[in-house]
């Protein structure tokens, strides 16, 4: 396969299909097994929190350190120095060892450098989920903004909505080989179409499962589809009401409670919501299997394909024990006798179909 100049390869695909092994292939970080890779240019990768920084220097230190890897010569990063602290916001700790920032700061400073020292190829990995919205939102902008200047940017995120923005071309991998590649919005196409093949509205856990993020201290058990009659159910009307059960088990004492959280996806337009379980964070909980259920109010989502990924977390500060963003996916059918529709029986838009209250004024 060949990847030209200037192209924005999004690159997509379910947990464990190969994205960060090919990304790390790329990068010269890990070697191939077999077949061999040609690359023209300064190459930059941020794949994970902290790529190529010596966590003993400095933020300062550690920029001039990672242009000089990229055949830069000291002048030009001082050219860009300043364009680079100010975009990573943390001008107040450009003189502390990075071994002290956060993960979020990490994130900050090495996006930063990655994007601003004018590599030929950019390769970035989920990792930028780390920052908060509005960075996320920055880097998006900067991207783009790298792509129009005829470099080339390889994106490896499950967010489609994002990967249908910025890139022009796709690799859809699947169980470590090209499913599928061509124009992103074709790409993504075959993929949420796999997607909803496997379609799969219940999970029951093993010890065997991976997950993105796991500390031992709570396991997964089910996450399951449901009926207002308690049932797993595969797909639901539009005016139905539905439920995501959660069922999971503390392997130890919290003094402040794991908290539930589901992360709601349109499988063509990336994530809608997340929803919080609305108990006390501050209470404790025993160890033991526990259960809660979170309903969507019928009349609400639009026809389609959804999935649900799932996370256990304590908050203040935030600490992710399990999760397990893939989850499950469902359909949701369209009903042409719906009120919502008031005998309206073309094709209507958006990935959300709420039931609004209208009220006629008298003028």
């Amino acid at each position: 396969m060949e990847i030209q100049q200037g192209d924005v390869i999004g690159i997509i695909g379910k947990n464990g299909a190969g994205k960060s092994t090919l990304l790390k292939v790329l990068s010269q970080i890990t070697k191939p097994s077999k077949g061999r890779i040609e690359i023209s240019g300064r190459v930059a990768s941020l794949l994970e929190v902290g790529t190529g920084f010596h966590p003993e220097l400095t933020g300062r230190e550690n920029i001039f350190l990672n242009g000089t890897i990229l055949g830069m010569t000291r002048k030009e990063v001082k050219e860009k120095f300043d364009e680079i602290v100010t975009f990573s916001g943390v001008e107040q700790f450009i003189d502390t060892p990075v071994k002290h920032y956060s993960s979020g700061m990490y994130v900050r400073l090495a996006f930063a450098v990655a994007a601003h020292l004018e590599p030929e190829v950019l390769i970035i990995d989920e990792v930028l989920a780390v920052g908060d919205a509005e960075f996320q939102k920055k880097c998006l902008g900067k991207m783009k903004d790298v792509a129009k200047h005829g470099r080339t940017v390889l994106f490896v995120s499950h967010d489609l909505g994002a990967v249908s923005s910025l890139c022009n071309k796709g690799v859809y991998l699947k169980n470590g080989t090209i499913a599928f590649k061509g124009e992103i919005n074709d790409v993504i196409s075959a993929y949420t179409n796999d997607s909803t093949n496997d379609a799969l509205a219940a999970k029951i856990y093993s010890k065997e499962d991976k997950f993105v993020e796991f500390d031992g201290s709570v396991d997964l058990l089910e996450l399951s589809l449901i009926n207002t009659n308690l049932k797993t159910i595969t797909a639901a009307k539009i005016d139905e009401k539905i439920g995501i059960k959660i069922r999971y088990k503390l392997n130890r004492d919290f003094t402040h409670q794991p908290i539930p959280n589901i992360h709601f996806s349109h499988n063509l337009g990336g994530k809608l919501f997340v929803s919080i379980a609305n108990i006390d964070s501050e209470a404790s909980d025993s160890s033991g299997i526990k259960e809660m259920i979170v309903w969507i109010p019928a009349n609400f989502l639009n026809a389609g394909y959804y999935s649900v990924g799932v996370a256990i977390s304590t908050l203040n500060p935030v600490n992710v024990h399990v999760a397990d963003y893939e989850g499950i996916s469902f359909e949701i059918i369209d009903d042409l006798n719906s009120e919502v529709r008031n005998g309206y029986t073309g094709k209507l838009d958006g990935y959300l179909r709420p039931k609004l209250e209208w009220e006629k004024t008298i003028i």
